[in-house]
């Protein structure tokens, strides 16, 4: 029987827990004592390691872990030309459980026109392809990544942010076109803002810098379809809706404030969710999820250790359910489990091969 069509009932977002060997790796090449193929070869052999993971627990599609990746977006400054070095403080902290706000990182300002110098994730699936015969997963960031969080102080060179936006837009465009010519069929689109700016004090801040939060929304969402407007019809693609990894993240309250537009006017084929807690709000919005788009309900936390029971997991999918058809959801954690490199993890790999395992077995049960 041939494999569906992904979204898959299970799933995860893509990061993974990077080993001490790799962490001490990369410290190592950093340094200089050792060369770029030795730090290939440790990556590729914690990349098997957390492939064969997944392929225990059965998760839906693997990925590599981004175990080359510097963050979740951080490899779209690596690798195109363009950003900084000059940047600027970028507003919207992240809310820790105890209440505690981290501190504001910087964002890179456009210096020159933007290029893609190298390829983004494709390069990277070309191994991950070896090493699995299982449905497989790529992860790029959408283009406001790169413009929300300060605005337009971060033009730099640029006129006007629909021209800075439009040059992300064509990277990431040629970006889609390789990757799909090196066989992926399936790639997540990891996107922040439109996530956080449904926060109404977060619209309060937008507003405070002169911009209009309607007019964001509808231009993130303008852009993640152009990045992805020649794709091939075999490629499957999924949006993660994502607050920020870490406590509370950088909003509260649910989709509502884009639900309409994002789930109908996104040329896409699923929505990864985060519903980890109360403040990521209700299910009400997912009565605008038109059919055949799927909703994956990132219900079990990446930043809390604690397993999730069956029973909870069920309870919330069936309170999801009286809003849109079962048939279209499917379960994951909130987020990746590091989207970026460090040695302070809520978990350990052990306690993730729990986690995932337990949204393979809920899965089963829900859905047969």
């Amino acid at each position: 029987m041939p494999e569906p069509r992904p979204p898959f009932r299970a799933e995860h977002i893509g990061s993974l827990p990077r080993p001490d060997a790799l962490m001490d790796a990369r410290e190592r090449f950093a340094a200089g004592t050792i060369d770029k193929a030795e730090l290939t070869r440790i990556e590729d052999a914690a990349i098997r390691d957390c492939v064969a993971m997944q392929e225990r627990v059965g998760i839906g599609a693997v990925t590599d872990g981004e175990f080359r990746k510097r963050g979740w977006r951080e490899f779209l400054y690596d690798r195109c030309d363009g950003f900084g070095p000059e940047t600027v403080e970028r507003g919207f902290p992240i809310t820790m459980f105890d209440g505690r706000k981290l501190g504001m990182v910087r964002e890179p300002v456009a210096t020159k026109r933007l290029t893609r110098r190298e390829p983004l994730s494709a390069a990277d699936y070309d191994f991950l392809k070896t090493v699995t015969d299982r449905p497989k997963k790529a992860n790029l960031p959408t283009p406001s990544v790169a413009h929300f969080f300060t605005g337009d102080t971060v033009l730099g060179v640029y006129k006007d942010r629909e021209e800075f936006i439009g040059d992300i837009v064509r990277i990431l465009r040629e970006e889609v076109a390789d990757i799909a010519s090196r066989g992926c069929t399936y790639l997540q689109m990891d996107e922040v803002p439109l996530a956080v700016i449904c926060d109404p004090e977060n619209m309060t801040v937008v507003r405070q810098r002169g911009d209009d939060p309607d007019r964001l929304i509808d231009l993130y969402i303008e852009a993640i379809n152009g990045a992805i407007r020649d794709r091939p019809a075999t490629m499957t693609v999924g949006v993660h809706m994502c607050r920020g990894n870490a406590g509370h993240g950088m909003a509260s309250g649910g989709y509502e404030p884009i639900a309409e537009r994002m789930f109908n006017r996104l040329n896409v084929d699923g929505f990864f969710l985060e519903y980890d807690t109360p403040r990521a709000g209700d299910f009400s919005p997912l009565r605008h999820l038109p059919k055949p788009k799927k909703a994956i309900l990132g219900l079990v936390s990446s930043k809390l250790p604690e397993l999730e029971s069956v029973d909870s997991l069920r309870r919330r999918v069936d309170e999801a359910a009286q809003y849109v058809d079962s048939d279209q959801l499917g379960l994951s954690p909130q987020c990746g489990f590091a989207s970026i490199p460090s040695r302070v993890r809520p978990m350990g790999v052990d306690v993730v091969e729990r986690k995932l395992a337990r949204v393979v077995e809920t899965a089963q049960r829900i859905w047969g």
